[in-house]
């Protein structure tokens, strides 16, 4: 199958590529004919995504059978020969690849055919709102996860963050929130050294600071509590008085709801963790934006959403660039992080390898970065 493997490789030392080229060896091995692959791109660069196609096409030409779980309809539309699409757990259609179009995929995704957009929305860039300076941090193993970054976040601009899994971009967003020891560096809002405060002291310097976790039950949400209480755990301390009401919560709850098009069966006594990823995210990330914050993160924002779900999302975030907030967008698609954000930063290995204007520069030089290959310096396309 023209597998790259080093039989004498530390598994824990191997890359998230060449572990998953073994997972596939040692399933051949046992002698699988059918091997079912669930979102196998999300953490890969371009080449790596290049390399698994190879290899899945050369297992398909030894007589097995492969299925390939993605909502990447670029992905579906390059390495199968029969998509079967699948709404709200219900199969839709199965069409042979020939005979459709990703647009037409797209609708049957969500009900009514729409064009594939990821709007980029020029607005021009405001004055300087984040500086990160010099940032470090380790993790358990004293083991350097974020190694001296450096860069800035303006008003009314998206910036990306790009990287194979595991690159730093957690800790990153966690240690601008608050959450994550840094060990060193500083980050300056507002004028404000912000580093070594927990959300607390931050919501207390009159710091507005929403952030969207990729751990969105573990972090974001409580998820024994339904929406209107999840909703109000953003809202009780901007209260005046003692007591809180809840009729509040309720009515920004019905139109987080109706805006998002979340699909739940009752925003009141219905726990959280009852609902679907998709519609999980629409509420962690509809509630955050409706706090109006001065600095929204995001990561993995629309990570389980459908194309319609994703495209109301690319919205609200453009909603914001417009009203002059400073974005911080963290995704694993190089396609949406090239049409959405203004300056896409990469980061490998805790480093930051490049920060490039995405309409100077190509999704493969981008996927050379995030493993490492090419650093700024060698990319004629970056900027400050």
């Amino acid at each position: 199958l023209g597998m790259d493997i080093n039989p004498n490789k530390k598994v824990y030392e191997m890359s998230v590529a060449e572990k998953q080229s073994l997972e596939i060896f040692k399933v051949l091995y046992r002698g699988a004919d059918i091997l079912i692959l669930d979102e196998p791109t999300a953490v890969l660069t371009p080449q790596e995504i290049k390399n698994l196609f190879e290899i899945v096409k050369k297992m398909v030409a030894t007589g097995c059978s492969v299925i390939i779980i993605t909502h990447k309809l670029e992905e579906v539309m390059e390495i199968s020969d029969r998509i079967t699409i699948m709404r709200k757990g219900t199969t839709i259609q199965t069409v042979d690849k020939a005979e459709t179009t990703p647009q037409e995929l797209a609708g049957m995704m969500v009900g009514d055919v729409m064009e594939l957009n990821v709007p980029y929305v020029p607005v021009e860039r405001g004055e300087k709102c984040l500086e990160v300076k010099d940032i470090t941090a380790v993790d358990r193993n004293k083991v350097h996860i974020l190694d001296h970054v450096s860069f800035d976040l303006y008003a009314g601009e998206i910036l990306g963050v790009a990287g194979i899994a595991g690159s730093g971009q957690k800790e990153l967003c966690e240690g601008i929130a608050g959450l994550y020891h840094l060990k060193s560096g500083e980050i300056i809002f507002e004028g404000e050294n912000i580093v070594g405060k927990n959300p607390e002291k931050i919501s207390q310097m009159g710091i507005s600071l929403s952030f969207v976790p990729e751990d969105r039950l573990g972090m974001g949400l409580v998820s024994s509590m339904d929406i209107i209480d999840n909703v109000l755990l953003k809202d009780y301390r901007n209260k005046k008085g003692m007591g809180i009401s809840r009729e509040v919560s309720r009515d920004k709850a019905e139109a987080l709801v109706e805006r998002l098009n979340v699909s739940t069966p009752a925003i009141e006594n219905h726990a959280v963790s009852l609902l679907s990823g998709g519609n999980i995210q629409k509420v962690l990330l509809g509630r955050e934006i409706e706090l109006e914050p001065k600095l929204l993160v995001t990561a993995y924002a629309t990570r389980g959403l459908d194309v319609g779900s994703s495209q109301i999302i690319y919205e609200l975030l453009n909603e914001q660039k417009v009203k002059m907030k400073p974005i911080m967008y963290v995704g694993e698609d190089l396609d949406v992080l090239m049409s959405l954000c203004d300056r896409i930063m990469v980061l490998c290995e805790g480093r930051v390898t490049g920060i490039v204007d995405p309409r100077k520069t190509t999704k493969e030089a981008i996927g050379l970065m995030m493993s490492g290959v090419m650093n700024e310096g060698e990319e004629a396309c970056s900027i400050s």
